[in-house]
């Protein structure tokens, strides 16, 4: 059974509404570390960047899978900005990862 958290796309702290258009699901792992975010530095260039909004943005502009189906890798500075601020190559995600892979359930196509 998979539990999954309603995260507030643009949080209640910065005026975000609970409304179906800023809502979505997230792991609790992921929406842990996303806590109140909604801006981070891109790793790469450290320029302030708003993170991947998962209703507006495309994950693949952003975002492709590493060689071996377990590493998000980032494409542009939004990708990597929120790669970093919800950690989402935190290795308790690549294991569960390696496992799906393992399985033949990932990587999504």
């Amino acid at each position: 059974m998979a539990v999954f958290h309603i995260d507030h796309i643009i949080p209640k702290s910065a005026d975000g509404k609970t409304e179906f258009k800023n809502l979505c699901l997230s792991c609790p792992f992921c929406n842990q570390f996303k806590g109140q975010q909604r801006f981070a530095r891109d790793p790469r260039t450290s320029k302030r960047t708003r993170l991947f909004h998962p209703r507006r943005d495309r994950w693949r502009e952003h975002f492709r899978w590493s060689a071996d189906g377990t590493r998000i890798i980032g494409l542009t500075p939004r990708g990597r900005a929120t790669i970093v601020a919800i950690n989402l190559n935190h290795p308790l995600a690549l294991q569960a990862r390696s496992f799906w892979v393992a399985s033949g359930i990932h990587p999504p196509e």
